[in-house]
């Protein structure tokens, strides 16, 4: 397993992460071997989030039932969550009594003193730069919080933060696979009129500015498609040519097209993390093969031709 730099932090972390969204309604038995798949894989970074699951905190919680994590195994691994989004409205909340009451009922769920990193869950437009840095000051002195990062922001949705916020920015989690890709495709087709990808709705730069700053990316839905609501596009007839150079590689290579797939993300030359959202141990093996494969530039850019993006 390859690792990369956690932001400025002076920490290095797996390259690709275990989350655990989907783990609610899993029993003990099943939440066991999922987590032992990603430890003997090399992956001790385990991504949660408030909202997900059936209720409030119940993925984290079930995590933390299924485990009982001593402290010394407690130490070994690193979990991160996110705070921001109230569920029910849906909105959003970056509020000072919001974001701290939401880390400490994670750390309640989660049985631990501390989370190693706490996101914003996508950008709050009433954000008050002030009541974020406090929020991030306290948690931080009062030791719940080691670092922080944000999910879906712009580069400028950022800096605003910054503006108040005193602690570095480590990671952001944003959408990208092979197959939804604007934040990099746009870059490669830039000033073509012509061209879709060659204007992008939010975050344009994005990628550029994270790497000039110091902040980790971090993919979310790394095998997700974009066409018609098609889902994942491993297998997927609408994107048969991309499956076709993915079985390509994957025989050239020994290794799954899930592993392909990831190994596009951890080539890149930014350090990213990817977030794998399956649940099943056997896919997290295979997916986690892809950490350490570095595709040639070649095979980088056929795949990014096989998605249907101009490659000029």
């Amino acid at each position: 397993m390859r690792n990369v730099p956690l932001g400025s932090t002076g920490v290095s972390v797996p390259n690709v992460v275990a989350g655990m969204m989907r783990i609610d309604g899993k029993t003990d038995d099943e939440v066991r071997a999922l987590y032992s798949a990603s430890r003997e894989a090399g992956i001790d970074f385990f991504d949660h989030a408030d909202i997900y699951a059936r209720s409030l905190h119940s993925a984290e919680e079930r995590f933390a039932e299924a485990l009982d994590l001593g402290s010394a195994e407690r130490a070994e691994i690193r979990l991160q969550t996110k705070a921001g989004i109230v569920r029910e409205g849906p909105y959003f909340d970056f509020s000072y009594d919001h974001l701290v009451s939401s880390v400490e009922e994670s750390l309640r769920a989660l049985r631990t003193d501390y989370v190693d990193v706490l996101l914003l869950h996508r950008p709050d437009a009433l954000v008050e730069p002030s009541e974020v840095a406090r929020a991030f000051d306290h948690l931080e002195s009062s030791g719940k919080v080691r670092a922080f990062g944000v999910s879906n922001h712009t580069p400028r949705q950022i800096d605003l933060l910054r503006s108040a916020v005193r602690q570095p920015i480590v990671a952001n989690q944003v959408q990208l696979s092979i197959a939804h890709a604007p934040l990099i495709v746009q870059g490669l087709a830039a000033n073509m009129e012509s061209a879709p990808q060659s204007s992008v709705l939010d975050g344009g730069g994005l990628i550029e500015y994270c790497r000039i700053e110091g902040i980790t990316v971090q993919a979310w839905s790394p095998l997700q498609g974009t066409r018609g609501g098609s889902g994942v596009f491993l297998d997927n007839p609408e994107y048969a040519e991309l499956n076709a150079v993915l079985d390509e590689l994957a025989t050239r290579h020994h290794v799954t097209p899930m592993a392909i797939a990831v190994a596009w993300i951890t080539r890149h030359p930014a350090g990213m993390q990817v977030v794998l959202g399956t649940t099943t141990p056997e896919r997290v093996t295979a997916a986690a093969a892809g950490s350490d494969l570095e595709l040639s530039r070649a095979e980088w850019y056929a795949l990014v031709r096989a998605a249907g993006y101009i490659v000029p």
